[in-house]
């Protein structure tokens, strides 16, 4: 059982404070920004949060400060979700870890350069959510449960692990239905993916199916999805990441579907035949 939880005074960066979100979320203990003792060090009743010169999820020290240079990118963060069991999930379903590790290990000069933007953007993607939580934790020596920064650090931590289960779910849910169709269009092929009505209703079928394509790498290669209307019983036709060749404006006069937005990005049907759906993503289907 961890009683308490220490992590570096100073300066507070997002990698540390999430870290330290994630473990108040769990253990509801203490928090102390300080220097850790040699005994807690050693002690795995103490976790130690980007301090102590030592990596040992075994007595839950999670510190990267002593790897060297060139290591892979990681942060905190990292430690503590790999600890967890979450860190492949969280790769996959959070764009910005990647980035909080660059910044973390190699500062916002080389994180600019491997994102492809001026060093300046880093600091322009900030907002003062991010200044005061981090200035606040930051200037706190103790932090008890039930302090209000403490429960908000504790809700931030308890919504990112509830996303990853929830995004794990979801992935799976699709992996275990999905079907990939090639739907010829005279000289082109479309690739889209379907997603079959199902017993156990899915909440967001669109944004999971999104969600799918990211973490099988089919960016690039899926230009449509078809997905249960979650308001009727026919289904809902988008295209992919805004497709340039697909506008389905382009069937709004087709007698089974009932809405097609004017900008073209998707459409509903009552159509419920495979045959049927696919004829209608090669009708919107710019030659």
């Amino acid at each position: 059982m961890v009683h308490t939880i220490v992590t570096h005074p100073g300066g507070a960066h997002k990698d540390d404070f999430l870290a330290v979100c994630v473990l108040a979320a769990q253990h509801g203990c203490p928090v102390l920004r300080r220097d850790p003792t040699p005994e807690e060090v050693a002690d795995p009743q103490v976790a130690l949060v980007d301090i102590g010169g030592s990596h040992d999820p075994a007595r839950l020290n999670f510190d990267h400060h002593h790897f060297p240079r060139e290591h892979p990118p990681t942060c905190a963060l990292s430690l503590v979700l790999d600890h967890l069991g979450l860190y492949q999930d969280a790769l996959q379903f959070c764009d910005w870890l990647e980035t909080a590790e660059w910044f973390d290990s190699r500062g916002p000069k080389k994180t600019g350069e491997w994102l492809g933007v001026p060093r300046r953007a880093i600091s322009q993607l900030n907002s003062p959510i991010d200044t005061t939580l981090l200035r606040r934790f930051a200037k706190a020596t103790r932090l008890e449960p039930a302090e209000p920064l403490y429960q908000v650090m504790k809700m931030v931590g308890q919504d990112l692990l509830d996303y990853l289960r929830e995004a794990r779910e979801r992935l799976d849910y699709v992996a275990a239905r999905v079907q990939r169709w090639s739907i010829p269009c005279g000289a082109d092929v479309i690739e889209a993916l379907y997603l079959p009505r199902a017993d156990a209703a899915a909440d967001e079928p669109s944004s999971m199916l999104g969600g799918y394509i990211r973490a099988k790498k089919l960016d690039g290669v899926i230009a449509a999805t078809i997905y249960p209307d979650r308001r009727g019983e026919g289904f809902g036709i988008g295209r992919y990441e805004d497709h340039p060749r697909l506008d389905f404006s382009r069937v709004e006069g087709q007698p089974d579907v009932h809405f097609a937005h004017k900008s073209g990005f998707m459409c509903k049907t009552t159509a419920s035949d495979p045959a049927r759906l696919q004829e209608l993503v090669a009708l919107a289907w710019i030659r």
